[in-house]
């Protein structure tokens, strides 16, 4: 219920009648944040405020064939509890993600209301042509139901915590298209939050911004110097309240490891280098992915998420190595 400055209760389309439209707009993301359940998973599906349960580093799940299912389940053991996967079997084994949390949950290692489980919709020019989960015939809101019902059944869930466009199409009418069909996933509580991959222009995510019913909770694009690191995009994405995730993280930048002050400050701080990477994205507000399949590196990276922000010279620092082409 909606409580009435008069103290007394009153329904939703009561306060709207007293003409308490503008007070019900500001207040309501608090109200729904309320009602999150643990990990920010919404029982009515309704959008969470971007920031709302979003994970610190997530484990991604590309590239891993018949070794996704035990290495997702290092990963949970580990201590990970956010997960990234794709309905595209070219470069996911999204099934087997699936069968690895359903084994997790059974043996109690976790619970699905605990975990971050992140999948994509992938437009047919990024899909293997002998393996496309969906009719590549239909129209583009079909076969992102049909995605979107082939990832559910593959993660044995009754909903992901976010559904994300692969990648932007080539024309902004197809995009748009696409984004709409999102909006249906999110409506009947498949999707709880959307979000955008590999989208490096401006206009294009300032136009999914605009145009959208359900705005973009988050962008996950890749982490390297050709785009300048995204740090005009994440500057944008963050007055939007988009939070900003990274992929190739560190593939992109083995640079950062021949820097002697960048090893040096690793070395005081304890850490190996990779694991400096992401404290420092951490300490940004970049929430990184590592596909890591050595369990000793899953601990470093999740132990690097956790640990205290970096100080402000600590930053530069590592800015200073990163951005060094720049």
């Amino acid at each position: 219920l909606w409580h009435y400055p008069s103290r007394r209760p009153c329904s939703m389309s009561a306060a709207l009648m007293k003409g308490q439209t503008g007070r019900i707009k500001r207040a309501w993301p608090f109200m729904v944040s309320a009602i999150a359940g643990p990990g920010g998973a919404f029982s009515s599906g309704r959008s969470p405020p971007p920031s709302a349960g979003m994970p610190k580093i997530i484990y991604g799940t590309a590239w891993k064939a018949d070794k996704t299912m035990p290495l997702v389940i290092s990963a949970l053991a580990a201590g990970f509890r956010a997960l990234d996967t794709a309905c595209q079997p070219k470069h996911y084994n999204e099934s087997a993600v699936g069968a690895a949390l359903e084994e997790a949950i059974q043996t109690g290692l976790c619970r699905r209301e605990d975990i971050f489980l992140q999948t994509k919709f992938t437009p047919l020019r990024g899909q293997d042509p002998d393996r496309v989960p969906y009719d590549p015939c239909k129209a583009i809101a079909d076969q992102v139901a049909e995605s979107v019902s082939v990832s559910l059944s593959n993660l044995r869930t009754a909903y992901v915590d976010c559904l994300l466009l692969h990648s932007p199409f080539r024309e902004e009418e197809e995009t748009l298209e696409a984004w709409k069909a999102m909006e249906g996933a999110h409506d009947n509580g498949h999707a709880l939050r959307l979000g955008v991959s590999n989208c490096y222009d401006r206009p294009t995510l300032e136009t999914i911004v605009r145009k959208a019913r359900v705005r973009p909770c988050v962008l996950q694009n890749r982490f390297y110097s050709d785009t300048d690191h995204d740090r005009a995009l994440r500057a944008y994405a963050a007055e939007e309240g988009i939070a900003y995730e990274s992929f190739w993280t560190l593939t992109a930048n083995q640079h950062v490891l021949a820097d002697q002050a960048y090893v040096a400050l690793a070395r005081e701080l304890g850490v190996t280098p990779a694991a400096l990477l992401f404290r420092y994205c951490v300490t940004v507000g970049i929430m990184p992915l590592t596909g890591t399949s050595s369990e000793e590196h899953m601990r470093d990276d999740l132990a690097a998420a956790s640990a205290p922000p970096l100080l402000k010279a600590q930053v530069q620092t590592v800015e200073k190595a990163l951005f060094r082409d720049h």
